[in-house]
């Protein structure tokens, strides 16, 4: 079993974003820490974005920001990435596609997570 947690925090960014034309831009980093006793490589990442309308985006591709990092045991790989919705709050959830230095391949579920301008929701 390969024990993979992953920690997410998001931050609004105003200065990329228009309310007039319904442009939301948020930044999210993510921690991925390795806790098993293998090397894992990451090497795809699958996302389900939705915004408050229920729309749904699917994201899905080759690593993360260009890397398919190899992440040792008790280490951990961070990455800062974005996405724009196109309401003020909304959701991501995934997950990567992982391979242990063995060749076993496995997939870590991304819990979901809000996207949200701070105050939103009292």
């Amino acid at each position: 079993m390969h024990h993979i947690d992953i920690q997410v925090k998001t931050h609004f960014i105003a200065s990329h974003s228009d309310e007039s034309a319904n442009e939301y831009a948020f930044a999210y980093t993510i921690t991925i820490t390795n806790q098993s006793d293998v090397t894992v490589q990451l090497l795809k990442r699958a996302w389900k974005i939705t915004d408050a309308d229920h729309k749904i985006t699917r994201v899905a591709g080759d690593g993360v920001v260009g890397e398919q990092p190899h992440i040792a045991p008790g280490e951990s790989y961070s990455y800062t990435s974005g996405t724009v919705l196109a309401t003020p709050i909304g959701t991501m959830e995934g997950f990567y596609t992982m391979v242990s230095n063995s060749g076993e391949h496995f997939d870590v579920e991304i819990p979901s997570f809000r996207l949200a301008i701070p105050n939103i929701i009292h």
